[in-house]
Order: structure tokens, then sequence, then C-alpha cells
């Protein structure tokens, strides 16, 4: 919640629920927010929402019908999320709320991230990079953006006279940069969308030494743009497999959830009180996996950035989203 620029009140329904990545409504958090600021929803200027709800529908549905019937539950479940639900969220906010329709504002996902990041920066000009997983259809985006002060009588900065963000290049799904580390998160043992901090925990004690199999995955350009390698994944089509047989062929059995993990490098003196050396072994096999993929993945962020660089000819960088 903001009022004139000022940061009034900020909360997550989890916090509230104590469900973690509660994805319910947020009517608690809606609830304290206003709370803080003491108004009602009548008072407010303007209620924005993080996405466009039919373009994300549009997408689902057509991905669904291009691998059918390989799709059929996907198909299936997301038709009963959106219908039950995720469609109808317009008239959630405009009910919980009490506002008018003419309140109530839809941004692009990706938008939402390059605002989050350069709305909050100190700079007058920036790149802007975003990459996550998958908004609507876009994965990531590179652009500019651009905030002007009108100059008061003694120096000091006034009025925001233009304030602007312009994306000018996208990549869409399903190549997604991160739908790619998602693949190996899930690979190697952990929750997608929760445990891609874990391999980057586990990325430090693995060489990069399959980098060169990682990269028969994902094709980057030059200019950032990257497509992935559709054969060894299954996100697309499935509901319980992000990659498929192809991938396990490459890089073997994928790790057990919540197995034992150590390895001759967090352990070089063999002193885990379980230690056993064919464990430590495929342990390794492991680490060297995500430290591949993690390497793979920074060296393309990197020549996203330098294209953004070279596009824009500014310094100042602002990235967002849940790769950044």
């Amino acid at each position: 919640l903001l009022e004139d620029g000022l940061l009034i009140a900020a909360a997550e329904e989890e916090r509230f629920s104590r469900k973690k990545h509660d994805f319910g409504f947020p009517h608690q958090a809606i609830d304290y927010c206003l709370k803080e600021a003491g108004i009602s929803g009548r008072d407010l200027d303007y209620v924005v929402f993080y996405e466009k709800p039919l373009l994300k529908f549009e997408r689902i549905l057509l991905s669904g019908l291009q691998t059918f019937p390989k799709s059929n539950a996907v198909i299936r479940e997301s038709m009963i999320a959106w219908f039950n639900e995720k469609l109808w969220v317009k008239g959630q906010i405009l009910t919980e709320l009490n506002i008018p329709d003419e309140k109530l504002l839809f941004v692009e996902h990706h938008l939402s991230h390059a605002a989050s990041a350069f709305f909050c920066a100190p700079f007058e000009e920036a790149a802007i990079l975003t990459v996550d997983g998958v908004g609507e259809w876009t994965t990531a985006t590179m652009g500019k953006g651009t905030a002007c002060w009108e100059q008061l009588p003694d120096g000091r900065p006034g009025a925001m006279s233009s304030n602007d963000i312009a994306l000018f290049s996208e990549t869409r799904f399903p190549h997604s940069l991160g739908l790619l580390y998602s693949a190996f998160t899930a690979f190697l043992g952990f929750r997608v969308n929760n445990g891609e901090y874990k391999v980057m925990g586990m990325t430090p004690y693995g060489r990069p030494n399959r980098m060169e199999d990682v990269y028969k995955l994902i094709e980057v350009g030059d200019d950032g743009g990257y497509r992935l390698n559709m054969e060894y994944f299954s996100f697309h089509h499935s509901t319980k497999r992000t990659f498929n047989n192809n991938f396990v062929k490459l890089f073997g059995e994928p790790r057990v959830h919540e197995s034992v993990f150590y390895t001759p490098t967090t352990h070089p003196d063999k002193d885990h009180p379980d230690w056993d050396e064919a464990t430590a072994q495929v342990n390794q096999h492991y680490a060297d996996i995500a430290a591949s993929v993690q390497r793979v993945t920074e060296e393309t962020i990197l020549t996203m950035v330098n294209h953004a660089h070279q596009t824009t000819g500014l310094k100042n960088l602002c990235m967002a989203g849940g790769v950044a």
C-alpha cells in the first residue's frame, strides 16, 4: 500500500494463514494493509494486479492443446483451478474492496517485475532485465527505465515529470531459463518453486564439469536470447515431471528427495557420522550437476546483461524475477 509514493504497509497472506506459499486470495493481508493506513477500500485511488489472468489462461489452454493427448492431466487440473477461482479474480477484488471497475488495473507480469526493480532504484536511467519461470507467455525481458524530476530554483529535485519503462525484447514460453533451472531442482531432489536456493547451496561443493551436457538443453545467442531443447523436458505437458527420460539418460537417475547429502568436498576428512565412500561419490555427481547448471545460468544472464548494456548504453542495471 503506497501513499504519495511512500510505503505504508506490505504483507503476505502466509504471515496470517501460516501456510507457506499461500496462493489463496489474500483477505487477511488486504485487511492488515488497510487497517495500517486507517482507510477502507473505497479510499483507494487504484488497485493493481501483477499479471493479466486471461493472457495466462490463453497460454495454459493453447499449450495444453498443442501437446494433447499427453497434456490431458494438465488440461483437466488447470481447468478445475481456473474455473473454480483464478478466472474470477477481477470480481473477487472488486467485491472485496468495494471499488468501481475503473479503479482496478491489470499489468503484465514482467512489467510488474521491471517496476518492482526500477521504481525502487535510485537511478534516473537504467537498463532492465527480468527473468523468471513464466508470466503470461513471457519468461524474460530486456528494457530501459527513465525517470525525470523537475528542478527547483535551489537545485533540488521537485515533482517527477516523467516515469517510463519500455521493454523492448522478450523470450516466450516454453523457452525459459527459470524452467530449465527448476527441472534441475526437481532432478536434484528438491521441490520446484521452493528448493532452487538449495540447488545454489549445493553448487559450491561441486565442479562445473557437466556444462557441455547442460548446453545440450539450451542454446544461447549473442543477444541473450535462448531456446530450450524440448526433447529433454515435460513441464509443458505433465503435472508430475518437469524432465523426461532423455534427461535421465543424459544425467543419470534423479536424486531421492531428502536423502542424506555429503561429499568429499563437504567432508574432506571423511568425518561424517554416516560416511560411506560410494554414497559420497554419488552425491558428488549431483553436486557437479548443480555447479554446472548454476554456471550455465550465470553465463546466460551475463550474456543478456552485456546485450542490454550494448543496446541501451547505460551502466545502471535493474534486475527482477525469480531467476534474477
